[in-house]
Parts: structure tokens; C-alpha cells; sequence
């Protein structure tokens, strides 16, 4: 087929789609999910009490989410952001630090930083990833940093063991973001495992979910999780002695019995969920190994995604257009595909100009903190990544032929567009 005829093949110029299946939606939640939260009406009208928090599903919940990442200690809260929030507050660091944050995340991932007080300090990615490496974070070290904060971006792992190295050189505390990564592994080790503290988030478009908002915070530590505790409950004296009172300010964060029985169930799905997730991905990478200008993202050796969303690397020195032009062409051919994913700090209108308390640009304003409040951060890395990445929706309900259909497409476009 001649290059002219490949362009005019593609649904973009009028010819017939390459995927025949209509992407499939997800069907997240179902009946087991409508029966826990019918029982625990149930229980309520029969018993005439309300159901509240803190109750034996939350229990149960917080028990079996620590179990799946081999013990340690759950907290169930109200979302991914409460999650990282209450995960910062509980290492006590003073304000006027440095928390190193990732190159990209959810909003919520970043604003917890300075609403505690301490400056956001934003390290770049490991070239060709959209995870912060040990490398990039060195560089951003200094007299003032407090804490380092990861994201396992897209369910893809950080490579760890290079991290947790650098931060026990200088005795820095690691808080792992594992909002896009449940059940994702690296080494055969969970990640969330790794740092001293761990934030999930469950909304309903995460991998596993408490219904439509929540998070988890997660700690092997038997004292930080008393911490954990206080910062997601106004303080109270958990782990005290009877008549203590409240320890500490902190906002009630707490997640609920309801949200922690549909979690409940979710959590036993879990398992199947990533099974057929990375099923999906190992078939469409088989499929599309001969491509010339396509491959996946780089998974840190002994490691395994969760696929959160699948994540492609263009070779845009092989092809004709841009990525853009590439992934509205491939829209077409009917695959569920995005372009940028660029969600940095540096670019949000809040953070370059200093919006989190009035126009006072507090914390960075304040005479105690010794660092630059003016100090701009380049991110080259995570920028040139971006420009040459496509995003796929992958879920637990695309299926082989949708993967042969996925590759097919990505093939034509690339004939169509390749050098």
C-alpha cells in the first residue's frame, strides 16, 4: 500500500475503523456491591441506629487492606488528597521546609504541601518515564528539604531501591503516592510498602473503590499509624490513656461504614481486576512488538504495572506528525486514546502565583523560610516524555480481540504517518 493510500485508509479521512468493538465500559461496581450496601441499611432500620464511622466495617476494611500488602496498618479516609494530607501531617515536619513532590500528579497530590506549611519543591522525571528518579530528586536535596514525596504514575512503580538509598543518606522520610498504582509491584514487593507512609486514593476511577470518594493511608509503622490516626480525626487521643484530649488541630477526614463495605467487597476483587488489566496489556504488547515507532512505556526490571492507564512511547524521529496528530488519528480508528499528560505543578496558575493563603503568597513569603521563594524549577525531562507519549483507557473489561483490534489500529496509523 502506498503511502497516499495509507492516509486515505484512515477513519480520519473516511475509511472504516480499525477497532470494530465498541470500547467497552467498565461496569465497576455490581451486585455484590448493591447487597453490602443494602445489608448495612438493613442492619440500621432494624436496629434503629444510624450507621456512622469508625464502625466494624471500617474496621474490617482497614484490617484486610493491610493485609494485602503483606501487615502493617490501614486508616480508611475521604480521598486520595485527604490520604496524602493526612500522610504528610503525620511525619510532624515543620513548616517553612521542603517536601520534594513528583514531576506529575493529580492536583491533591501537590496542594497538601503548602496548605501544611512547607514549600513544594518539584523534582523531575527519570528520562522516558513520568516517575521522579533517585537522580532528579538529588538534584532538588537541600539544607531545607524535609521529606521526599513519590508518585507511581499510571500504576507504573518507581524504581525504589535507588530512592530509598538516596533518602536514607540523608535521612529523609519517603511518602509513596500509590493513588494510580493498587497492587503494582516492583521487585515483588507492593509499592506502598517501601516508604514510611503510603496514600491511596479509592474514588470510583481508581483501581479498586470505596464508592465515589475515599482514600487509604497505609503504614508498617505501629506509631505512625497512632499519627495517622490523629491527623485524620481532629486530633483525637487515639493510643492514649483514657481522658487524654485532643492532640493535636487536624480536620475530620474520616471515610464512613458505607463507603468501607462497598470497599470491602471491591478489595476481593482487586485481585482480577489487575489480572485482566495486565492480560490486556501483555496481549496488545505481543501484538504490536514488529512496530517500527511504537513501544510501552519502560517498567523498572522484576516489576510489574498495575495499568492504571497504559502508557505508549512514540519514536516521533520515524513519523511524519506530531503526537497529537497521531492520537486524534487513532480516536478515530475507535480506540479510547488521549495525548498530554502533563499535570506539573509549575504550570498550575495556583502555584505560580502563590494562591493557597489569599494574595499573602504564604508559606513562601514568610521571612522563616530561608530557602528562594522565587526559585523556578525546570522540568525537561517529563516535558520531552510527555511530548512523545499517548495515553490508552485500559480496564479489566477490554478483552483479546479488543487488544488485536487496539494493535491494528495502532499499526495503521503508524503506516500511515511513519517515515
Amino acid at each position: 500500500m502506498s503511502k497516499d493510500q495509507a492516509l486515505a485508509a484512515l477513519a480520519i479521512n473516511g475509511g472504516t475503523p480499525a477497532c470494530s468493538t465498541t470500547w467497552p465500559a467498565r461496569h465497576l461496581f455490581g451486585d455484590a456491591e448493591k447487597q453490602a450496601a443494602i445489608d448495612l441499611f438493613d442492619q440500621s432500620i432494624a436496629s434503629g441506629t444510624a450507621f456512622g464511622y469508625n464502625g466494624p466495617e471500617e474496621a474490617a476494611y482497614c484490617r484486610e487492606f493491610a493485609d494485602y500488602l503483606g501487615g502493617g496498618f490501614a486508616d480508611a479516609v475521604n480521598s486520595g488528597t485527604t490520604a496524602v494530607s493526612v500522610a504528610l501531617r503525620s511525619l510532624d515536619l515543620e513548616p517553612f521546609t521542603e517536601v520534594i513532590v513528583p514531576p506529575v500528579s493529580d492536583p491533591g497530590g501537590f496542594m497538601p504541601v503548602p496548605l501544611m506549611g512547607c514549600i513544594p519543591v518539584p523534582a523531575d522525571a527519570a528520562p522516558g518515564t513520568y516517575n521522579a528518579g533517585a537522580e532528579q530528586i538529588a538534584a532538588r536535596i537541600t539544607k531545607y528539604t524535609s521529606a521526599i514525596l513519590v508518585a507511581h504514575i499510571a500504576g507504573t512503580p518507581c524504581d525504589m531501591d535507588p530512592i530509598m538509598d538516596l533518602a536514607s543518606r540523608h535521612n529523609l522520610p519517603v511518602v509513596e503516592d500509590c493513588a494510580q498504582s493498587h497492587g503494582a509491584t516492583y521487585k515483588g514487593r507492593m509499592v506502598g510498602t517501601f516508604g514510611e507512609v503510603a496514600a491511596f486514593s479509592t474514588m470510583f476511577g481508581k483501581h479498586h473503590a470505596s464508592g465515589g470518594q475515599g482514600g487509604i493511608v497505609f503504614t508498617k509503622s505501629e506509631e505512625r499509624y497512632r499519627k495517622v490516626r490523629w491527623m485524620s480525626d481532629r486530633g483525637k487521643p487515639f493510643g492514649l490513656p483514657a481522658g487524654s484530649t485532643n492532640v493535636i488541630a487536624a480536620l475530620n477526614h474520616n471515610n464512613d461504614e458505607l463507603g468501607c463495605a462497598i470497599g470491602r467487597v471491591q478489595l476481593r476483587k482487586l485481585p482480577d481486576i489487575l489480572a485482566r488489566r495486565r492480560a490486556f496489556v501483555s496481549a496488545l504488547a505481543n501484538e504490536i512488538s514488529a512496530l517500527k515507532t511504537i513501544s510501552l512505556i519502560p517498567v523498572p526490571a522484576n516489576s510489574e504495572s498495575a495499568w492504571w492507564f497504559l502508557q505508549l512511547t512514540l519514536d516521533l524521529s520515524k513519523l511524519t506528525c506530531d503526537r497529537d496528530t497521531f492520537v486524534t488519528a487513532l480516536a478515530h480508528e475507535g480506540v479510547n486514546a488521549g495525548g498530554s499528560y502533563l499535570h506539573t505543578i509549575i504550570q498550575a496558575d495556583w502555584y505560580q502565583k502563590r494562591r493557597v493563603f489569599g494574595t499573602s503568597g504564604f508559606p513562601w513569603t514568610d521571612p522563616q523560610y530561608k530557602g528562594n521563594p522565587d526559585a523556578l524549577y525546570n522540568l525537561p525531562n517529563i516535558i520531552a516524555t510527555d511530548a512523545a507519549h499517548i495515553r490508552i483507557m485500559v480496564h479489566e473489561n477490554c478483552d483479546p480481540t479488543l487488544a488485536k483490534q487496539t494493535a491494528a489500529a495502532l499499526a495503521k496509523v503508524e503506516a500511515a504517518y511513519s517515515i
